[in-house]
């Protein structure tokens, strides 16, 4: 009994330690958070005598931010090729995935090995062979170079989460359907997509992520006014408003950098939670 107790005593003084260390993890980021946003409507001079939002709210920061340093533009573009390219890693990953997951034939192991291993393939390893391939391909400097970068580079890992959850599913739906007349195409479309939903969503908003805040890529292929993402127009943002100590107007453009991922996660967080092994491998 005093085993039992002490036992008892033990799990929850544990669970009460976890709990208390997240609690002031959460308590810190909260606060983190709300300052920066306070001191995105407040003024500079505001900021620096820790009187925030003293003289009222000033949306004239975030409008400066996105007309005049030209961040609506940035932030279009980086919304344009993060779209694309999770649709463009959907449409080629998905029914690959599939059929490497279900379809038997001489080279399957090789073909998914060489999808593994290109997750390990580091990126200063391709950088120089693919800015001068697209460099004569002119590319450079172009939507389409960066979305080709973004799409290839995410569809080893894609392939790779979604084969575990396709190869986790019983093969007896499909060999159903099949059996009522369906092609494989239709049980796949009709049967399996519907089925794979959770893990599609959970996958989209890892490579959305991703793609948002890469950085890389992006000022390699992209130098340009027209075309450069949310990322790197930031960095330019932030190096303008230093010149001027307006430091309300950097807060201001964090805040609009960290909408997106906010939005996502508050909409999504449940499907991600529930989805997050999705991708497992099955033994």
């Amino acid at each position: 009994m005093a085993q039992k107790t002490a036992e008892r005593l033990r799990k929850i003084l544990n669970k009460s330690v976890a709990y208390i260390i997240l609690g002031l993890w959460t308590l810190f980021l909260v606060y983190a958070f709300g300052w920066v946003l306070a001191s995105s409507f407040s003024t500079t001079r505001e900021i620096f005598t820790g009187k925030l939002l003293a003289s009222g709210i000033h949306l004239n920061n975030y409008v400066s931010v996105l007309t005049t340093n030209h961040l609506a533009l940035y932030f279009k573009n980086s919304l344009i090729y993060c779209f694309i390219s999770c649709l463009g890693v959907l449409v080629l990953a998905t029914p690959a995935s599939y059929a490497l997951s279900r379809a038997n034939f001489r080279g399957r192991k090789f073909v998914t090995g060489i999808f593994v291993a290109g997750m390990g393939i580091p990126t200063m390893m391709t950088f120089i062979p693919l800015f001068m391939m697209f460099t004569r391909l002119g590319l450079i400097k172009s939507f389409a170079g960066l979305l080709i970068v973004y799409i290839c580079g995410a569809i080893p890992f894609s392939v790779f989460f979604l084969s575990g959850f396709f190869t986790s599913l019983p093969t007896e739906l499909e060999e159903a359907a099949i059996m009522d007349g369906a092609t494989t195409f239709q049980a796949f479309r009709l049967i399996m997509l519907p089925l794979a939903q959770g893990a599609l969503v959970t996958l989209t908003v890892f490579n959305f992520l991703n793609f948002w805040g890469e950085y890389f890529w992006a000022l390699i292929m992209v130098n340009n006014d027209n075309y450069r993402t949310l990322q790197i127009g930031l960095q330019t943002v932030i190096r303008s408003m230093l010149n001027q100590g307006n430091y309300a107007g950097i807060f201001s453009g964090i805040i609009i950098v960290f909408i997106p991922t906010l939005v996502l996660y508050i909409f999504l967080a449940e499907k991600i939670v529930s989805n997050i092994t999705a991708g497992a491998i099955k033994t």
